[in-house]
């Protein structure tokens, strides 16, 4: 097929990472050191994968070096690491298509719950997707999916805009004990319901205390039940029935509805894009981890092949073979001689240690 015009609204770049955890971001890493321009989308609000979405501060004991530290600090560290490249960050977005082109560039799209996402030309692309893209799972109720991002937001990284507001948060996990917590601790906290389908909650002691003293205090309350219907007056959302243990029905009138009911992975469109699978995993090229379609890339849970072990340190290890293996098809008349980043001033010039 001919070659498209590139809209403005296009970003071309050397290099694509899908999914911003911890392969994807040392992905960008390694790219950078290699002089690769790069972008990441991640359908998560923020970097770091299952790390941050499943064991933000849980403890890791395997990172090289690094006695011990949590998923959160192991991203932030990774993000600045990656710092000195300025790589293009967008989350909240999925991949949705894949598409090569005739000059050997890969048309990508992305969207989101909003609409269409930022399109790419990218020279080459990188699988980091883990175990697939974590979506959040959605409340199963007529007539809440039409409010999506304007009154039903799950699993929000800032509750600030919210406070001042009616709110329901839905769940009995951490995330959403956390929320629920900090809209009440708010100056402007006016009502702040959790409700939850049963009277226990997964939490660690101290957020239990802490939700547990709010209650005491009379700043939140806490509603067991299920919703099971939702009332919309002019296009907005105002209130949700409550079915209760005892098949009581209560209409809680509300402004904002916070769904934190977990994150569940799948493949998504990365089935449809023609590259070979094994169990829901791609198939790479054990010298280059390269898929079956040439300058595709697959690093970390994502792949398959022979011996391979599903932890960090071996995803840090592809995505550096990955690295390398794009960069000299990109750029041929640069192959040389391995350079290291305690004596190649070029390697410093990139890390903006010299200028």
């Amino acid at each position: 097929m001919p070659v498209p015009a590139v809209p403005d609204t296009v970003i071309e770049t050397d290099a694509l990472v899908i999914g911003a955890g911890p392969v994807g971001l040392f992905q960008a890493f390694q790219l950078g050191l290699l002089g690769l321009s790069a972008h990441l989308v991640d359908v998560l609000p923020q970097a770091g994968g299952q790390c941050v979405a499943l064991y933000a501060d849980k403890p890791i004991y395997d990172i090289p070096a690094v006695p011990v530290c949590t998923g959160r600090e192991l991203t932030e560290r990774l993000l600045s690491q990656i710092a000195p490249f300025r790589p293009g960050l967008h989350f909240g977005h999925e991949v949705q298509t894949l598409q090569l082109l005739d000059d050997g560039r890969f048309a990508v799209g992305t969207g989101s719950d909003c609409g269409a996402g930022p399109q790419f030309l990218a020279r080459s692309v990188f699988v980091a997707a883990g175990v697939g893209a974590f979506t959040p799972r959605r409340l199963k109720v007529p007539g809440l999916e039409a409010h999506a991002q304007r009154q039903v937001v799950h699993h929000p990284e800032d509750v600030t805009p919210f406070a001042g507001q009616r709110v329901l948060v839905v769940g009995g996990d951490e995330a959403a004990l956390l929320r629920a917590a900090q809209l009440a601790e708010h100056p402007c906290a006016t009502q702040v319901i959790l409700l939850h389908r049963r009277d226990q909650f997964s939490a660690d002691a101290d957020l239990l205390a802490r939700v547990a003293a709010l209650r005491a205090a009379g700043r939140l309350q806490v509603v067991i039940g299920q919703i099971s219907a939702a009332h919309t007056a002019d296009d907005r959302l105002q209130a949700v029935t409550v079915l209760g243990v005892q098949g009581d029905e209560v209409l809680w009138p509300l402004d904002v509805l916070i769904v934190c009911l977990g994150l569940s992975p799948r493949l998504g469109p990365i089935v449809d894009w023609g590259l070979e699978m094994e169990r829901k995993l791609l198939r790479v090229d054990l010298a280059t981890f390269e898929t079956r379609l040439p300058g595709v890339y697959a690093v970390g849970d994502i792949n398959t092949y022979p011996g391979k072990k599903k932890l960090i340190l071996c995803g840090f290890h592809e995505a550096t073979l990955a690295a390398h293996a794009a960069h000299d098809r990109l750029r041929p008349q640069e192959h040389g001689p391995l350079l290291y980043t305690t004596s190649s001033a070029l390697l410093h010039r990139r890390l903006g240690l010299t200028s």
